[in-house]
């Protein structure tokens, strides 16, 4: 009788299987990935599990299939992408998909918004130690900490973050190049030339505007209104990701989504918290948990004073990028705030900004001190780096403010 239900068992999950893999067929070869990301040669795929954050948007399930495609033929069942929205895993577990795919040969499980499952952490551990010669790639929210809040991954995850569309990446795809990033200090260094090779090739003028308003989120390509889709990614990232995964109660959501647009709307951009507390009704420890929330989503990024840091209170609190002000108040887009918006999210994830004093806006690894511009200064300090918009090539110590847009 055993023997029967064992064999039932495995006829199921061998038809199971195959529809997965006829998904897995169609999707890789129907990815829409119009520019090679960054991050494609930054992984080392060799690793055994490998984690890519990134908020919602961004292109991470595009991200996967565009790694199959690129690495293995459509036909090689080595390899094999799948979504744990599907229902099937609300009746099987992480552990016991990936032996069964291992068992029929499988190498690379490719794993889609992993979180959506129960004990998705503990699932993969168990993988982990069981199943050696698997390699798991899998995705999750920006808004999940996968050592400090996962710590059975603690020592084995490799983890990754997959940003928007940099403005070379926008650059490279509109225009048909293969521009390469440029560091920091090459930038600092080589302004000059950097700038005017690039201008050869093309205007970034011609170009600029357009991605501070559309260009971060790659699913400005589809053919639905960007702003109404925007709105929408970011209804989601807060219903969605914080809630769900921070496991607040559904009755805050209306208080998160006002803080949002409280600090969206602060001309100041420094958080006044007992305010904050009081126009929102809650207390002030919850305010500094609020706003970590959405800077965990990737809705605003969190700036400090030179010296300080969490728990001090922010000096300065951003839209992550600038394509969010234009979402959240369309009609009062103040330009000095969005080059200055573009100029921390091109810096932000692999160096550190802090907020200026009064002769700079931001001071960055805690050593460059940075004036964003969009018209000529009247007089130039020489400690000082200014980022002008407007400018296509680099006119003596200034730097064309696209430039930066080059550093992934």
């Amino acid at each position: 009788m055993w023997c029967l239900q064992k064999k039932h068992f495995y006829l199921i999950f061998a038809a199971v299987m195959e529809s997965f893999f006829r998904t897995h067929d169609y999707l890789v070869r129907h990815v829409h990935a119009p520019v090679r990301r960054r991050l494609m040669d930054e992984i080392h795929w060799g690793d055994r599990l490998i984690g890519i954050k990134g908020s919602r948007g961004v292109g991470k399930t595009s991200f996967l299939l565009s790694y199959a495609k690129e690495y293995f033929d459509t036909d090689d069942r080595k390899c094999l992408y799948i979504n744990m929205n599907n229902f099937f895993f609300q009746g099987c577990t992480i552990s016991e998909f990936a032996r069964q795919f291992y068992e029929s040969g499988g190498r690379v499980l490719l794993i889609d918004q992993v979180y959506k499952v129960p004990d998705w952490s503990h699932e993969l551990r168990l993988t982990y130690d069981t199943l050696p010669g698997l390699r798991v790639v899998f995705t999750g929210s920006s808004v999940m900490r996968l050592k400090e809040e996962n710590p059975e991954l603690n020592g084995i995850v490799k983890s990754y973050n997959l940003r928007g569309f940099s403005f070379r990446e926008y650059l490279n795809m509109k225009a048909g190049l293969n521009l390469k990033p440029y560091t920091l200090d090459e930038i600092l260094a080589q302004h000059g030339q950097l700038a005017a090779e690039v201008c050869r090739l093309v205007n970034p003028l011609d170009h600029f505007p357009a991605y501070i308003h559309h260009g971060y989120y790659p699913f400005f390509l589809e053919q639905r209104n960007f702003s109404e889709n925007l709105v929408k990614t970011m209804n989601m990232m807060i219903e969605v990701d914080i809630l769900h995964i921070k496991q607040i109660e559904l009755k805050y959501l209306s208080k998160i989504k006002k803080l949002l647009y409280l600090l969206a709307n602060d001309p100041t951009q420094t958080p006044n918290v007992s305010q904050l507390a009081a126009d929102i009704q809650t207390s002030r420890a919850t305010i500094t948990n609020y706003i970590k929330y959405l800077a965990d989503a990737r809705l605003v990024n969190v700036l400090y004073r030179l010296g300080e840091k969490s728990p001090k209170k922010p000096a300065r609190v951003m839209m992550h990028n600038p394509n969010l002000i234009h979402a959240i108040r369309p009609h009062q887009v103040v330009q000095q705030e969005a080059i200055e918006t573009f100029f921390q999210n091109a810096l932000w994830g692999r160096h550190v900004v802090n907020v200026g004093d009064r002769s700079c806006d931001f001071v960055v690894d805690g050593k460059h001190r940075f004036r964003i511009l969009s018209e000529q200064p009247r007089r130039q300090l020489s400690n000082i780096c200014y980022a002008l918009d407007g400018i296509r090539r680099s006119d003596g110590p200034q730097i064309p403010l696209w430039l930066f847009g080059f550093l992934y």
